[in-house]
């Protein structure tokens, strides 16, 4: 068998524009994945939606486009075209939703002769709302473009010591300023979704203290991915306790989303006291909207106003040279015999 690997990213609307951005958040937001509601209630709240988003958010995404595109997509591109100088096998890269599209990556990895794929979610940990909905469509689009194709998926390496070990050196040289705080902002996602993940129907957020307590549930709770990550990371960057803590961004809508959220605790952080503050997002492994634009500038407006004194966002791993290395670990497991 001939091998290759699949990056698959998000994604990001084609232009700021207000045509693409309301092209991109239709897609994004009519996937059952990510607004898990029968189809005529997605449809509706969807075109409501569809009214004033797409000019909000094209404000939002023009203040951080770069002359080549999309500050995700051009990341996820060079660190396609990084790899590809390190392995023996063609690398192509999708995402989720708009371009490059899925269908190309297959096809094009199809194109080369490629029958056995590594696919490689962008996504360190698991999500019905990302790293799911990115292995199903794949699946969907190589059963119809490539039957042939044998897809292996990479599982989410949260806590692995490759994925741990480059997150901390990207954010080793912020880590050497003084601060107060370091906050650990994941995307955020519905209560609802960790439930409907627990493939035991009985522990996420059921049980009490449920991310501390050893379930296979974790397997595919959120939740308890991203509270790994943290405990790996501030114990290999040796973080006191005292000096950081973990919230969730991003929320749509009015259901609960995980908790605290981001917004409301860097104003309450500055408010006690942290007036030095770094955020970290290690949901993302590309820097993005939700980390340049709602973080870095709306987070950090937020928490000035709050009397806080400082603020610095720590970049995504993004091209760091150990991100690039963990990633052609995992595709030489791949390819070993």
């Amino acid at each position: 068998m001939s091998k290759g690997v699949l990056l698959v990213n998000l994604g990001s609307p084609d232009s700021p524009s207000v045509p693409d951005v309301r092209r991109y958040l239709n897609e994004f937001l009519m996937d059952g994945r990510v607004l898990d509601v029968a189809w005529p209630l997605r449809r509706f709240i969807v075109g409501t939606i569809l009214i004033s988003r797409p000019k909000e958010s094209g404000h939002a995404y023009d203040q951080i486009w770069t002359k080549d595109g999309s500050p995700l997509v051009v990341t996820s591109k060079h660190v396609r075209a990084a790899l590809q100088q390190r392995v023996s096998v063609p690398v192509e890269l999708a995402m989720r939703y708009q371009s490059p599209s899925i269908e190309s990556g297959v096809k094009a990895l199809t194109a080369k002769g490629v029958t056995e794929v590594l696919l490689i979610p962008l996504f360190p940990h698991y999500a019905m709302s990302s790293f799911e909905t990115a292995v199903v469509r794949v699946q969907e689009v190589a059963a119809k473009f490539a039957p042939q194709m044998k897809l292996t998926v990479q599982p989410p390496y949260y806590n692995q010591p490759d994925y741990i070990a480059a997150l901390v050196a990207s954010a080793a040289d912020f880590l050497k300023q003084d601060y107060d705080h370091l906050l650990f902002s994941y995307h955020g996602i519905p209560e609802r979704h960790l439930r409907k993940s627990d493939t035991t129907g009985c522990h996420c957020l059921k049980v009490e203290n449920c991310c501390e307590i050893a379930s296979p549930a974790h397997a595919t709770c959120y939740r308890a991915q991203c509270f790994a990550t943290t405990a790996a990371f501030v114990k290999l960057a040796g973080v006191p306790p005292e000096k950081y803590s973990i919230s969730f961004q991003s929320r749509l809508g009015k259901d609960p989303w995980l908790k605290p959220y981001t917004d409301y605790e860097l104003v309450r952080l500055a408010q006690v006291g942290k007036k030095r503050m770094l955020v970290i997002c290690p949901a993302f492994v590309s820097d993005c909207l939700e980390t340049i634009e709602e973080i870095g500038m709306r987070g950090c407006e937020d928490f000035m106003a709050a009397s806080g004194k400082e603020f610095t966002r720590i970049p995504c791993m993004n091209e760091h040279p150990d991100w690039i290395a963990a990633l052609e670990k995992m595709i030489a497991r791949f390819l070993k015999p």
